[in-house]
């Protein structure tokens, strides 16, 4: 674990009430409080970030990496990869940012090369295990991957910051020392 670095996770945009319209005023928003969040821990001297790269707030996270490294030239995106081609039945503009996204990552890792039931949990907890900060956008909701990965960081007593996709509240629990 390296405590300049932050992992990502959030739901994808179908669990959202505008879907996969980014241009909905609630989607815009939460995006400024992401970019918001990220910047706040890049003034505290987090420069590693590790994003999972699935639809939704992976994607969004990582270009806003990609944006403040302008700003912050220390910053490094990590993209972790479940298996190879997880883009593969995304709509064709989506795969274009993904792929764009990747060619600008400083790291590119498979934890996975072929695809299986656990590759995503796989993912999940290989970027907890090294990151000392977990930023999350949970709605709560219990069975899913995104709740999966933010109780396996309270777990491993990780700080958490976890903000509500649509009241946009942050919750943020320090790190534990085990």
């Amino acid at each position: 674990m390296k405590t300049t670095t932050c992992a990502f996770t959030g739901h994808r945009p179908k669990s959202f009430p505008w879907g996969y319209d980014e241009s909905a005023p609630d989607c815009v928003l939460l995006k400024e409080v992401l970019a918001a969040q990220i910047s706040a821990l890049a003034e505290r001297g987090i420069t590693d970030f590790l994003s999972g790269m699935a639809q939704g707030v992976d994607l969004w996270c990582a270009q806003i990496v990609l944006d403040l490294k302008k700003k912050y030239p220390s910053l490094k995106l990590h993209a972790i990869l479940p298996c190879e081609e997880q883009e593969r039945k995304w709509p064709a503009a989506t795969q274009a940012l993904y792929r764009s996204i990747l060619d600008q990552a400083d790291e590119v890792v498979y934890v996975n090369r072929g695809y299986s039931a656990n590759c995503m949990l796989e993912r999940n907890r290989y970027m907890v295990d090294r990151a000392s900060i977990l930023l999350a956008v949970y709605n709560g909701t219990f069975r899913c991957g995104t709740g999966m990965t933010v109780r396996y960081a309270q777990k491993l007593g990780r700080e958490t910051i976890v903000i509500d996709p649509v009241l946009r509240h942050m919750t943020h629990t320090p790190s534990v020392t085990k």
